[in-house]
């Protein structure tokens, strides 16, 4: 895999964002997480496949050193999980965006991932890792856990998706210039 000077850039971009964003998460998710998600988004579309894999596996890492996660820490087969799932979200829409050549097409792409991306966490993770895993003391949060991972998980995908769907508009007429 050879990356263009302008792959690297866009990419470093996007991740300089999503760190920038990761300070904010204890704020709330619904600021951080729609943030990464456009950009995990937007590095599929802008930079290629393999740019955006590669924020999908560096934001669940950074995120972790940032603001830290107690249920990561008592579950670490929790991270792989979340990369899987971001790599889901940038697979679809970018295969999707691919064979639908509409402005409808992009929405519907960015959904999909959105849907794919958070089932396959709400399975995984909040039916399979948290209820297996999850150590005794943390019990009574199992339930704030299981949502935090599956809905909470759509909901910011969705909202990232819109993000990336407004952005998108004068993103690419530069990208296109570029």
């Amino acid at each position: 895999m050879k990356l263009s000077a302008r792959q690297i850039a866009v990419t470093a971009a996007l991740l300089a964002i999503c760190i920038v964003s990761q300070f904010f998460k204890n704020t709330s998710v619904f600021l951080t997480g729609p943030v990464i998600n456009a950009c995990i988004i937007l590095a599929g579309l802008y930079a290629g496949l393999s740019c955006g894999l590669i924020l999908s596996v560096i934001t669940p890492v950074t995120a972790f050193f940032i603001s830290g996660s107690p249920v990561i820490s008592a579950i670490p087969a929790i991270m792989p999980a979340i990369m899987i799932g971001n790599a889901l979200l940038v697979v679809c829409t970018c295969l999707l965006n691919r064979r639908i050549h509409t402005k409808a097409g992009a929405a519907l792409s960015m959904l999909a991932g959105s849907v794919a991306k958070s089932l396959f966490m709400g399975i995984a993770i909040s039916l399979i890792l948290i209820p297996m895993l999850l150590p005794e003391k943390m019990q009574p949060k199992m339930s704030v856990f299981q949502t935090t991972f599956s809905i909470v998980q759509l909901i910011t995908a969705v909202i990232g998706s819109f993000y990336a769907l407004i952005i998108r508009i004068p993103l690419g007429r530069y990208m296109d210039r570029a």
